[in-house]
């Protein structure tokens, strides 16, 4: 085992009352792949941040190697002093280290680095911010919600990206499917102590049902031998008092054990308040466009939405995702072409931009709309303070301001104001952005459950997949046209499509090009067969494809080794440098061979 480059030990922190770390620990060896997961509040964030320095510990011990280098990600990056992005970027560099990275990371996240930094939108800094921490490749990345604000195309190159990287990373993200691709240990944080799984995060929902199962016993099985002891005090031999009190310290000792007692954070209790039903079609859309200038976002698009339809709306950044959204359900006006919207329709609206937040409301107020202490929920008088516990929040925080709560206690504060109001028709533009993995599972059910129509735009693949029935994307990904196509089923099944779509394609190129080499005119006699070159390539090929593609096989194999970076970062570079130019060569071959024998075919036909 190698030795750590960063440990973290019996890391304690309050900022009064009960602790938010409490006994918390963490160890990151060379090449490992952690993930930080724990309910919003937990100190994910701020254990990351006193790894990285940020933030003081009040007790515990910290080391960190001293010839180690971190880059942690920064929510609010600090751009004062640069002109450009590319400036700012090349700043995270150190001695070495190759300034080419932040071309290539910048074009990757969608950036020229020519941009203003003052003038980025909020998704622009959150990537610049990336390519600075990642450029250096340093030993240890830290990464806070990396995938905020990126599209599904970056996600998955983001994806391919860590994967192949040399740095030991420790990651938060709520996106489940990234975390299973690119993990390969958890650290859990739980009411204030830390729990480590060294496996990825595929596995630990099953794990951390096991540890909280096994908890629940040991506490009953503490409930029951306080009984017993209680029992011997009141009934056991009075003589022998002075003899046994110290059996009657461990009784007080075990009856503060119990009581002291943390059980896991509650789950959030909640359903949406549904309104009455509204027309079976909820919106007729036929052959609406929409341009801005030259550019055209939507090209003749045609929907119809059915009551209890649940879509997704995915797509590159800058695609017209939300433009779409907007003109579906007539809050913006199409160039030309119709939309018509259904009967008895109830909106309830989820923003990216949380725009419906005055940061100078109470939580009180923005629940009940200034209108008291109680809100009308599924036609039941609630008290703000009773249904702010069903999304776990204390009755003590009535009158916080928002302002002064966390990403995930806005976007659940959000949702408690949504899920309050009777609807018919949920709108929810970018739902996941900081909600923890708990809080995601409750939204995927409410969607899932829901009786009436949702139209959704989201980049987490997972919660697609388990919520949309059917996935509206762009028809040209790579450079969004404006060509929109509607596809069956979440995500996965997308890809699916897409894939047979482009497998259909080129068959029929195939069947194309051999049409039209059989209609040519015939080749002079000396063309008449193939040479002893291409009969001898026609012949060999096939097996130099297997040869090489056994190669790949037994590269691959090697690369799967989790340890294999830890135990010989050289061999590591060596293998994945090689796999490449393999793949390269048998990708060539083929080509050859494919045309060689169109050639065949044609000579002999």
């Amino acid at each position: 085992m190698a030795p750590p480059i960063l440990k973290l030990d019996d890391i304690r922190l309050s900022f009064g009352g009960t602790p938010l770390l409490d006994g918390a620990n963490l160890q990151v060896e060379p090449g490992d792949r952690i993930c930080l997961v724990g309910r919003n509040g937990s100190g994910k964030s701020t254990l990351m941040k006193i790894a990285a320095g940020l933030v003081e510990a009040q007790s515990g011990e910290v080391f960190r190697h001293p010839s180690s280098t971190i880059r942690y990600l920064e929510q609010a990056p600090d751009f004062n002093g640069f002109t450009t992005v590319q400036a700012y970027c090349e700043a995270g560099l150190g001695p070495g280290d190759d300034p080419y990275r932040v071309t290539y990371l910048l074009n990757h996240l969608g950036l020229t680095g020519q941009e203003d930094p003052n003038r980025l939108s909020g998704g622009e800094a959150r990537r610049a911010a990336l390519a600075r921490v990642m450029a250096p490749e340093p030993d240890i990345l830290m990464l806070d919600e990396p995938t905020n604000h990126l599209d599904l195309p970056t996600i998955e190159w983001l994806e391919g990206e860590l994967q192949k990287s040399r740095s030991a990373l420790v990651l938060i993200s709520h996106d489940r499917r990234f975390l299973e691709k690119v993990s390969t240990a958890v650290v859990w944080l739980d009411r204030g102590l830390s729990r480590r799984m060294d496996k990825g995060f595929a596995h630990f929902e099953a794990w951390r049902d096991d540890v909280l199962e096994a908890e629940e016993i040991e506490q009953h099985k503490l409930g029951r031998q306080i009984e017993r002891e209680e029992h011997w005090l009141r009934y056991g031999v009075s003589a022998r008092r002075k003899r046994n009190m110290r059996r009657l310290g461990e009784l007080q000792n075990l009856r503060a054990e119990y009581r002291g007692h943390r059980g896991p954070q509650g789950t959030i209790q909640a359903s949406v308040s549904e309104g009455r039903e509204s027309g079976k079609l909820v919106i007729e859309a036929e052959a609406i466009t929409k341009s801005y200038g030259e550019r055209q976002i939507v090209a003749p698009f045609s929907l119809r939405v059915h009551r209890g339809d649940c879509i997704g709306l995915v797509g590159p950044n800058g695609a017209g995702k939300t433009t779409l959204l907007k003109m579906l359900t007539g809050q913006l006006e199409p160039d030309s072409g119709t939309i018509k919207l259904g009967t008895n329709l109830e909106i309830a609206t989820l923003d990216q931009k949380r725009e419906d937040l005055n940061p100078d409301d109470t939580l009180s107020h923005y629940l009940t709309d200034g209108r008291g202490e109680n809100l009308l929920v599924n036609g039941e008088q609630r008290h703000v303070a009773g249904y702010m516990k069903d999304f776990l929040f204390q009755p003590e925080q009535m009158r916080t301001p928002i302002r002064n709560l966390s990403g995930g206690e806005r976007a659940r504060l959000i949702l408690a104001r949504i899920m309050a109001r009777p609807s018919n028709l949920l709108i929810l533009d970018e739902p996941t952005n900081d909600l923890d993995i708990e809080t995601l599972d409750l939204l995927q059910e409410i969607v899932a459950g829901y009786n009436g129509t949702v139209i959704l735009v989201s980049h987490d693949r997972d919660f697609l997949d388990r919520t949309v029935t059917s996935t509206i994307a762009p028809a040209n990904p790579d450079a969004p046209d404006g060509r929109w196509i509607e596809y069956a089923g979440g995500y996965t099944d997308m890809m699916a499509q897409r894939r047979g779509a482009l497998e259909e394609k080129k068959k029929a190129e195939r069947e194309k090009a051999k049409a039209e080499t059989a209609s040519a005119p015939a080749q002079p006699k000396s063309q008449a067969k193939l040479s002893y070159k291409q009969k001898f390539a026609l012949e060999n090929l096939p097996k130099e494809m297997e040869k090489i593609e056994k190669d790949i096989a037994a590269r691959e194999a090697k690369m799967a080794d989790p340890n294999l970076f830890t135990k010989d970062a050289a061999a590591f570079n060596r293998i994945a440098a090689e796999l490449e130019a393999l793949r390269a060569k048998l990708t060539a071959m083929e080509e050859e061979w494919l045309e060689l024998e169109m050639l065949r075919e044609q000579l002999e036909g």
